[in-house]
């Protein structure tokens, strides 16, 4: 049940394939005879100085994975100077989470019918030192996971949301098919809509993310809206199929950004390779979500670091081999996909 969980996509999960399927489209155009022996991955991110541009995605109850769960992910992203974005949904609180030590930490709201609920919560947040709000704004209701239905899904008994126990709105009820989908019925606010987003501002000074973007339309109306910045997200092809790979959508948003604000991306990054082609197409950097759960449940607290060290250390060889030294030198001209016409790219210097 747990790994179906994790795992799983919305309905026919063609977006949860195209998600990896999309990167291998992307060929590399790589500089040669540029001295790489000095590689700088460094980068802010709102202005937070971090060691490289990968991040850590909010993925849900991470108790499920691993019994330290949360502790555990937090201090793997702080021993790898990156930032942590902890879920609503998470087994540990905002204030466990904190007690784990020092750490960049953005906090992911899901937005309650009850609004009080949503306001303590980030009073809470904001008060544990988190930096940021990722407002998730692709869950009005949750997507059809087939899996999740067959399987009844629902939290283990032993196990609560922690964030929201003293609530009452931390157990999940048992249910003839998903027993998250039945809370999300019950507890997410559906009228959620841009004005909303005025209202977190009116409520917090924490800067404000808007994950689950994925077209210039939106992205413009964000930029307005005073959003810090834009996650690129199909919520790891969990909410509606048939939506592109987020890679594909990420160029359209970037250019309607207009560099007002940074764009990130999440959604089938699992390689270095994959982080220098977000960067590429213009995310300012990237978050991972299911390769934390995964090692997360293989080794718990080394297994996230190893996974944080894999994708750094692939992401540094493929800077050196693209002829890149740091991340402004990664470029558009670095990359050729399979909607580039050929006018799209130099021409050659004869």
């Amino acid at each position: 049940m747990v790994y179906d969980y994790y795992a799983s996509g919305a309905e026919d999960q063609w977006t949860l394939q195209e998600n990896r399927n999309a990167f291998s489209r992307i060929l590399f155009r790589p500089r040669i005879l540029i001295d790489v022996s000095k590689i700088d991955m460094t980068t802010t991110v709102l202005g937070f100085k971090i060691s490289m541009p990968i991040m850590l995605a909010p993925t849900a109850m991470q108790k499920m994975a691993h019994p330290e769960g949360e502790y555990a992910t937090a201090r793997a992203a702080s021993a790898a100077g990156t930032i942590m974005t902890l879920s609503s949904w998470a087994t540990s609180s905002v204030e466990e989470v904190a007690s784990t030590g020092p750490g960049i930490r953005f906090f992911q709201l899901y937005v309650y019918r009850d609004r009080n609920v949503v306001a303590q919560l980030v009073r809470r947040a904001e008060r544990a030192g988190f930096k940021a709000i990722a407002l998730t704004v692709d869950t009005p209701r949750l997507g059809r996971r087939e899996s999740d239905i067959k399987n009844r899904f629902t939290l283990p008994p032993f196990l609560t949301l922690k964030n929201f126990e003293g609530l009452d709105l931390g157990k999940m009820d048992k249910a003839d098919d998903s027993g998250l989908a039945s809370y999300v019925a019950g507890q997410i606010d559906r009228t959620l809509s841009w004005k909303d987003v005025k209202w977190l501002q009116t409520i917090t000074s924490l800067p404000i993310l808007v994950k689950g973007v994925l077209t210039a339309e939106d992205a413009r109306i964000a930029v307005q809206a005073g959003a810090a910045g834009i996650i690129v997200s199909n919520h790891g092809a969990r909410q509606l199929d048939y939506v592109p790979a987020t890679i594909m959508a990420l160029e359209e948003v970037v250019k309607a950004a207009q560099g007002r604000i940074p764009v990130f991306l999440d959604g089938g990054v699992r390689r270095g390779t994959d982080v220098f082609k977000a960067l590429a197409l213009g995310a300012s950097g990237i978050f991972i979500g299911r390769p934390v759960v995964f090692s997360l449940a293989a080794e718990g607290e080394a297994g996230v670091r190893k996974v944080l060290s894999m994708l750094r250390e692939e992401f540094e060889l493929t800077m050196a081999l693209s002829g890149c030294r740091s991340l402004k030198e990664i470029t558009r001209q670095h990359i050729m996909t399979d909607w580039d016409s050929p006018r799209a790219l130099p021409a050659p210097r004869l």
